[in-house]
């Protein structure tokens, strides 16, 4: 069963919004062989040009489906955000169940559909490229000055206080995000 925690930012999130936001995105749970326990992360914001913006996380055990969407209406985003979702679902159940067959984990993610159903092929991930590079003990900000400076879109490096392995990202609206990560 998927709980849903939906959060608005300048907007009130009203009993009509909450629900249309649920019943859209409980059709995502047909495609779970076993409708996993979960919690679905929905932001809803709106800006002073009218436009909305809708943020849905649904962290699961061994998959995480995230999408974002920005329309002038609030509805037809929630509608788009289910669309890009199941997308995300039939683009990668194949990869993923495959996955854990190939680690011998008896266990499909996602269930097999009815021959039916057009099978989406994709071609296999190939990496074609590989580098290595020696992790620099830094804080936050000479890692952004870093990554600006070498033009790239993300940098990785050592945090010079936690020694820990974190990332710095440039964001779609041109600020900067940090992801630090941690040892489980």
């Amino acid at each position: 069963m998927i709980r849903y925690e939906i959060h608005g930012e300048n907007i009130e999130v009203t009993d009509a919004i909450r629900n249309h936001i649920e019943e859209k995105l409980s059709k995502l749970e047909r495609y779970f062989a076993n409708v996993p326990d979960a919690n679905a992360h929905v932001k809803v914001k709106t800006y002073q040009d009218s436009r909305s913006k809708i943020e849905v996380t649904i962290p699961l055990k061994n998959v995480t489906l995230r999408a974002e969407e920005r329309h002038d209406d609030l509805y037809a985003a929630v509608d788009l955000i289910v669309e890009k979702l199941e997308r995300q679902v039939r683009k990668h159940k194949t990869k993923v169940n495959r996955k854990f067959r190939e680690k011998g984990i008896e266990k499909d993610v996602f269930p097999v559909f009815p021959e039916t159903e057009k099978e989406e092929e994709e071609p296999e991930i190939e990496i074609i490229r590989s580098k290595q590079f020696d992790l620099k003990p830094m804080d936050s900000e000479e890692a952004v000055l870093q990554m600006n400076m070498l033009g790239h879109d993300f940098y990785i490096f050592n945090d010079a206080e936690t020694n820990g392995t974190n990332i710095v990202y440039r964001r779609k609206d041109g600020k900067y995000g940090l992801i630090e990560t941690s040892a489980e």
